[in-house]
């Protein structure tokens, strides 16, 4: 069994085809059949169904430990690179919506100014998609909504935000300068999607104050549900993060006033240490929060170890 072999079974599982896989790994079809062959004859099962293209559940099994040793492997690379003062490797990211369009610009410039040797992978995605793939192994590090129940995961908090009122102009949510969770009551909302945990929280709140929050749409993406805010649709419950003062239109945002806020981490898997190249991108991502969040309206850092 070699590394070849291993990312040959899962470049198949990703693209669902061996001329597709032989493309994303940069080689010829055979090839990757051989790889993928060779690996079946060695640990004694079928890890590709050639009728579906599928993975077996052997297989599956196989490919999701090979993303964790190639993971390794690489963090290996990056760690003895830094014993000579050069910090390099990829360094894959994955980041909620609203904390990327701030943030993400700003790490990509400082990562190029300060590690030109590290490349980094953004993945733009939800919370429930983000941790998928850090326990697959396809993400390194994560910013994510917490908090995250999983034994695997380990949480380092950022920040915590306002939940606003995204509302027309003319709405009557959009008329003062707060409101009271009380006030959104026979209001229909648009509104993130149940079992998101914007919205597991969002209810929580809703409970606590004795409301029953009225559906006009549910949205599992809080940028789509922050873009129909801003394009009229209706009025919207958003973290702050969500809607910029830098986005011109015409609504307005109204912070909550008695509602919880919404905390936003970095996240990783625990039983991975973090490459130098992991480290430089944490350490950038925390500095720039603590730099950039107090200068946005309803953000506030969070202390690093708190």
């Amino acid at each position: 069994m070699d590394l070849r072999q291993l990312r040959a079974l899962v470049a198949v599982g990703d693209h669902r085809s061996f001329s597709a896989a032989a493309r994303a790994l940069h080689t010829v079809q055979s090839n990757v059949s051989t790889h993928v062959s060779r690996l079946e004859h060695e640990l004694g099962a079928v890890l590709v169904d050639r009728a579906t293209m599928e993975l077996t559940e052997e297989g599956a099994l196989v490919a999701a430990r090979a993303l964790r040793v190639d993971a390794e492997l690489s963090a290996i690379s990056s760690d003895v690179a830094s014993v000579r003062n050069v910090v390099s490797g990829t360094v894959r990211l994955g980041v909620i919506g609203t904390t990327a369009r701030w943030l993400v610009p700003r790490l990509l410039d400082e990562m190029a100014r300060t590690y030109p040797d590290v490349r980094l992978v953004i993945l733009d995605a939800t919370t429930s998609s983000l941790v998928l793939n850090l326990l697959g192994a396809r993400v390194d590090l994560a910013i994510v909504h917490a908090p995250i129940d999983d034994p695997e995961l380990v949480l380092d908090p950022l920040f915590d935000e306002d939940r606003v009122v995204v509302a027309p102009a003319d709405h009557p949510l959009a008329a003062t300068d707060r409101i009271a969770l009380a006030d959104l009551a026979g209001h229909a909302l648009l509104l993130p999607a149940e079992g998101t945990p914007f919205r597991a929280e969002l209810d929580d709140d809703a409970e606590r104050a004795g409301v029953t929050l009225i559906s006009k749409a549910e949205v599992d993406g809080i940028r789509l549900l922050a873009s129909l805010a801003f394009a009229g649709f209706g009025a919207a419950i958003l973290p702050a993060s969500a809607a910029p003062g830098s986005i011109s239109g015409d609504w307005r945002r109204v912070p909550i006033h008695d509602a919880s806020r919404r905390q936003v981490a970095l996240c990783w898997r625990g039983r991975r240490m973090p490459s130098a190249a992991d480290r430089a991108v944490m350490t950038e991502v925390r500095r720039l929060v603590e730099a950039d969040a107090p200068q946005q309206a309803g953000i506030t850092p969070i202390a690093s170890g708190r």
